[in-house]
Order: structure tokens, then C-alpha cells, then sequence
């Protein structure tokens, strides 16, 4: 719980996401705007078809890191009320959400950036790690290029 009340709600499941379940989780009286970024498989990636997406996390850490995500949102944004952030791990289907983050305030300009914030600073600090299954059979681990370790020649797991 934050400070100021409001609450910074943390999932990592093999269960399927609900955008219902995540926006209702930060639906408030006193906030006008309730933010949504829904993250789903795409069937490509590259001219190749993809048939599933497969996540793997360092739990505890990425958890932490998530959670300095949310002081990170609540420093910026003041006004900002409830903050939900899910990722899926495990198998994740075509057109089915691996990452689903709500984010209410009064205002829609603070929960809009919020969201955009959280996205992007999760993919460059979490450690969560995408494998891409290919239709030929082949599977690829994926890093994000927002990744801090990108580029470094590693794999992305061996960070």
C-alpha cells in the first residue's frame, strides 16, 4: 500500500489476464482516469510466424524490481492513486495479454505518462525473459531492446 493509500498491486501467474479484473482493481471515487496498457502475442515477428510466446522470471527480483517501478510512478506522479501491474509467465497464445498495466489518478495526462513510463522501464529493468516459438519449430529467446543488458553479446538469461 502507498502512502497515500492507494495501492501497488504486483502479479506474476501462469493464469490467464484479465483487463476487467486489472482496471476494476484500480477504479477509485476520487479518479476521473483509469489508464490501460494491455501487452498480447503477436503471430509474427520479423517475416517469421510465431505461433506462441514462452516467459520465464527471476520471481523475487523481478517482483523488486516492479515494486521500485511503482515508487519510481509515484515520485513522478503524485496524483497517481492505484497502480496494478500483471505479467504473465509460462505459455502465452497468440492474441492472449503477457502484460497488463492499470494505473489511475484524477487527471488522464498523469495515468496516460504513467503507464507509458511503467511499460517501457519494465522492459529495460525486469528480468523477464521471452522465448518466441516459430512455426518452422524453432524457438527464439528474445530480448527487449529497451533491455539495459542488450547488445552485450550474452544471453539475456545469463545477465
Amino acid at each position: 500500500m502507498a502512502a497515500d493509500g492507494g495501492q501497488d498491486l504486483i502479479t506474476l501467474t501462469t493464469d490467464k489476464l484479465s483487463a476487467d479484473s486489472v482496471s476494476q482493481s484500480v477504479t477509485c471515487p476520487s479518479c476521473g482516469a483509469v489508464s490501460l496498457f494491455i501487452g498480447t502475442t503477436r503471430d509474427n515477428f520479423e517475416g517469421k510466424k510465431v505461433i506462441r510466446l514462452e516467459y520465464e522470471a527471476y520471481s523475487p527480483m523481478a517482483e523488486s524490481e516492479l515494486r521500485k517501478i511503482c515508487c519510481e510512478i509515484r515520485t513522478k506522479w503524485p496524483s497517481v492513486r492505484h497502480i496494478n501491474i500483471q505479467h504473465r509467465l509460462g505459455v502465452v497464445p497468440i492474441t492472449e495479454a503477457s502484460v497488463i498495466i492499470g494505473i489511475s489518478s484524477p487527471h488522464r495526462s498523469d495515468s496516460l505518462e504513467a503507464v507509458k513510463y511503467c511499460i517501457n522501464t519494465l522492459k529495460a529493468t525486469v528480468p523477464i525473459w521471452k522465448k518466441q516459438i516459430y512455426e518452422s519449430g524453432e524457438p527464439c529467446w528474445k530480448e527487449n531492446k529497451e533491455c539495459l543488458w542488450a547488445d552485450t553479446g550474452k544471453d539475456p538469461k545469463q545477465s
